[in-house]
């Protein structure tokens, strides 16, 4: 089903972002950057053909927009929106974690240099802005247009909050999962809450209907995340395409983790080395499954995942219409171990 209504959403949501990213002034390498970022060409400005993304969050606020009852359509503008700005903070994510590849292929900053990488990423977060402009261009209440932009703004900051934390919480010796899960909410979750929220908003709904569709984004984004740290540790290579136990060689404070870290003394020493042998890796994983840090990740992503639901079955829209919403959350969660 998810890819049904991907092949009815993408085309006119591409069509649009082409039209978006073509407006910038030409100027070398400067467009190829972008076109590259998004997943649309090679290095050489050459047609590329390979997966590079899943556009969750422009599918899921075109969905709850479709869910209200709206013309999706009129939700496009948003949907651009949220998928460049996603694509910026990914162009200034690989930067800041010095990450050589995105998706198997060499990362903007790595053939562009980060000078031109920060810039690309800037000329990215300015478009997001002129796709959410194109909103004025719709049928939508003046009024509903400037409580998406609001909605939009403080995402943005709260997506910062969270990248800052993730940054400090690298060099911060005693991180509380409390902390964790707030960091997540900003970095991960908050612009998979604004997408159910503008994408409701788009399709009409009142204010009370399109804060529990936020609630249903901020819980879903949460769950998704705690599903990418039980991936990084437990995560089948062949399936996730990272090496086995990422997280524990680049030395993440993701959930299951600081579990063990609350929990293990031999794990914190392990985590103060300089490096890892394989040696240490296995005992670190053997710890954890001691543990049961991989079962408490399930459960809290349980947890999660059922609040999203919950939240998506209190905002009072007939079960009929929630298909496609349900459809994509029960489709994020079948990434397997």
């Amino acid at each position: 089903m998810i890819a049904e209504v991907a092949a009815r959403f993408f085309p006119e949501l591409d069509a649009l972002m082409r039209q978006i990213i073509a407006s910038i002034p030409d100027a070398p390498d400067f467009g190829v950057m972008l076109r590259y970022a998004i997943g649309w060409v090679d290095e050489h400005d050459q047609p590329y053909h390979q997966p590079t993304g899943k556009r969750i969050r422009p599918l899921l606020l075109m969905l709850s927009a479709e869910a209200i009852g709206g013309d999706w359509r009129q939700a496009l503008p948003a949907a651009a929106a949220v998928e460049l700005l996603h694509n910026f903070s990914l162009i200034h994510d690989d930067i800041q974690d010095d990450s050589p590849l995105r998706h198997g292929r060499p990362t903007v900053w790595k053939i562009w240099s980060v000078a031109n990488a920060i810039n690309a990423g800037d000329a990215m977060f300015a478009l997001a802005y002129s796709a959410m402009h194109k909103l004025s261009t719709t049928t939508l209440a003046p009024t509903t247009v400037l409580n998406i932009w609001d909605i939009f703004n403080r995402t943005n900051i709260e997506l910062t909050r969270g990248q800052h934390l993730d940054m400090r919480f690298e060099k911060q010796a005693d991180v509380t999962i409390d902390q964790y899960l707030s960091m997540i909410g900003g970095k991960s979750a908050a612009l998979v809450a604004c997408c159910a929220q503008i994408g409701a908003l788009c399709g009409g709904a009142a204010a009370a209907v399109a804060e529990a569709f936020a609630a249903f984004g901020l819980n879903l984004g949460l769950a998704f995340q705690i599903r990418d740290d039980i991936l990084g540790i437990w995560g089948n290579p062949s399936t996730t395409g990272k090496s086995a136990a990422t997280d524990i060689i680049s030395r993440k404070k993701t959930l299951p983790i600081l579990y063990g870290l609350e929990r293990s003394a031999r794990l914190a020493e392990l985590f103060r080395c300089n490096s890892f042998t394989d040696e240490d890796i296995a005992e670190a994983v053997a710890i954890l499954d001691n543990l049961g840090a991989q079962q408490y990740a399930v459960e809290m992503e349980t947890q999660y995942y059922q609040r999203a639901l919950d939240a998506l079955a209190q905002s009072g829209t007939p079960e009929s219409r929630l298909e496609g919403l349900r459809a994509l959350s029960a489709w994020l969660f079948k990434r397997t171990y």
